[in-house]
Parts: structure tokens; C-alpha cells; sequence
């Protein structure tokens, strides 16, 4: 395709949303973020009790150093240092991040502590590489359910988020930097073997953690060309309900004139708008591609801390 975008730029807008629609919505909802927070709790607690423990297997994060700490002295509450390591962490966060979601992640914290005390069902593999795949399977879906609510559990995400609002650091880079520190020492302390095997449950973990979080809600950004650009226009705004920029364009090799869709959907609504495009034009020339971070009323994916 020879078609280049200058930098002239239109807008077309879906209907404004009814500023004086009221109620609280689900995700807003202090006893469904609770149980979300809970739950995920749950998830994370009886793996680290029923299978990291019983196969001595490390972890990332602040879980990750309380289970180091737990190895060399047995008899400290696994719970309770997990709890203690997050006190400075805390403090740091009652300054740096939002008060709703330092509240959440105050009742995630005590709520989690509590779950890692109790929670303890025997379940024993003795596959160790099978042991590790189901972890990181429990694990992620149970930090993904956490990290779906206005809160967290505590630990390294607060210090990310801190780190990400002050220094633009990345939370995955944060996150990536903490557990390779965590792996690099546990490496000269336990068996090479043990390390290994928790790098299998930390990638299957944060693969499973981002598929629950962000799977099918995943932003995707699309740029159409077609010279029936009213009509798709039309239907992204009262079918999709989305809104549409236009931008004007260019042909490189024709130098004719061409007006670019550009708008932004979600995975789920990513078929219905490449299905509603061929219909209206059957040979459109339509580009996908990912979004890191969207800030916007309806579709922005953006922080809640």
C-alpha cells in the first residue's frame, strides 16, 4: 500500500455519554472489589502453602524474599514476614499513590497475610516440572483476579507504582528487576534446580497474570482506508459505539487524496469491526496493531492508582 498520512487532523465523535447517568457501577463496588481481592488471596495462598513450600520452590516479588527468609529460618511465620516486609512499602505508598487504592491494597494486604497463614490443603505432584505449570497457572489466575480489582495485595506493586509516578519507571520493568535480584541470591543459597523451576512458574504465572487481567479487554488500535469512509465511520460510532478521528491523507505513489479511520476497540469488539468493514467494503486496507496504555472516559485502560 502507497498510501502516506500528512498531519492534518479531524475529529468525528460518537454521542457524548449522559453526564447526569448516575449508580455506582460493579467495578466501582467496595464488597466486589473485596471479594475479588479475597479470592485471588485465596488462589495465591494455598499455592504457596500446598505447592511452592512442599517442593521448595522460590517466587517472585515480595512473596518471593518471605519464602527466601522462611528457607533460612524455618521457624519465622511465612504470613508474618510477608506482612512485616510490606510496613516501609506502605508508608512509602500513603504518600506517592491514590488513597482508594492504598485502602484496597491495605485490606489486600491484611486479607492476603491472613490467607497465607490459613489456607493450607495438601496437594503434592511429583513431577517438579508439572508442579511448577500448574503453580504458575493458580498463581497467575489468582494475582490477575487481585490485580482486576482497585487494589492489590501489596508488595512490589505499590513500589512499581511509586516508581512508575515519580521516576517513569516501568512497573514490569520494577517487577522484572526485583525477581531477578531475588533469583540471582537464591542461586548461590539453594539448589540451581529450585531456581530453574521457579523461573517456569514465575513466566507460566505472569503469562496467566496478563491473560486475566488484560486477555480479551486488550485495547487494539486500527487505522482503515477506504473511499467508503462515511459509512464505516457511521457504523463504528451508533454500532460500536466508538468514537472515530479522521485523518487526512495522501497517496505517496497516486498523490490523491485519502481519508484514514482511526479508532480503538477492545479484543472483543476487534471481530465485529473487521466483520462490519468487509460488508460495507469488501476490499478495505485495514491495519491492527497493539496498544501499550489508553487513556480516554470509555475505552482508556489507564491506572486506577
Amino acid at each position: 500500500m502507497n498510501n502516506m498520512m500528512s498531519v492534518h487532523m479531524g475529529s468525528i465523535s460518537a454521542k457524548k455519554p449522559n453526564v447526569c447517568e448516575s449508580g455506582v457501577s460493579l467495578q466501582d463496588n467496595i464488597a466486589w472489589n473485596l471479594t475479588l481481592i479475597t479470592v485471588g488471596s485465596i488462589l495465591c495462598a494455598w499455592v504457596i502453602n500446598s505447592i511452592l513450600l512442599p517442593q521448595q520452590f522460590l517466587s517472585g516479588g515480595l512473596s518471593g524474599v518471605s519464602l527466601f527468609l522462611h528457607y533460612l529460618f524455618p521457624s519465622l511465620s511465612l504470613g508474618m514476614l510477608y506482612f512485616l516486609l510490606n510496613i516501609p512499602i506502605y508508608i512509602l505508598g500513603w504518600v506517592y499513590v491514590g488513597r482508594r487504592f492504598f485502602y484496597y491494597s491495605l485490606a489486600g494486604l491484611a486479607i492476603f497475610t491472613i490467607a497465607v497463614i490459613f489456607v493450607k490443603y495438601p496437594f503434592y505432584l511429583e513431577d517438579k516440572i508439572l508442579s511448577a505449570l500448574f503453580a504458575g497457572i493458580v498463581y497467575g489466575t489468582g494475582g490477575g483476579i487481585i490485580l482486576r480489582s482497585l487494589g492489590s495485595a501489596g508488595g512490589t506493586d505499590i513500589l512499581s507504582i511509586i516508581l512508575l509516578k515519580n521516576f517513569g519507571i516501568r512497573i514490569g520493568s520494577t517487577i522484572l528487576f526485583f525477581n531477578a535480584s531475588v533469583l540471582i541470591i537464591s542461586a548461590f543459597l539453594f539448589s540451581f534446580e529450585a531456581v530453574l523451576y521457579t523461573l517456569i512458574f514465575m513466566y507460566v504465572g505472569s503469562n496467566v497474570t496478563d491473560l486475566v487481567v488484560s486477555g480479551l479487554s486488550k485495547r487494539k488500535a486500527v487505522l482503515i482506508i477506504s473511499p467508503l469512509w462515511k459509512e464505516i465511520s457511521h457504523c463504528i460510532m451508533h454500532q460500536l459505539n466508538r468514537g472515530v478521528t479522521l485523518i487526512r491523507g495522501e497517496g505517496g505513489y497516486s498523490g490523491k487524496d485519502e481519508n484514514i479511520l482511526y479508532t480503538v476497540v477492545t479484543f472483543r469488539e476487534l471481530f465485529r469491526l473487521k466483520e462490519m468493514v468487509r460488508q460495507i467494503d469488501p476490499n478495505p486496507f485495514v491495519v491492527v496493531s497493539d496498544t501499550l496504555e489508553v487513556v480516554g472516559q470509555r475505552i482508556g485502560n489507564q491506572g486506577h492508582w
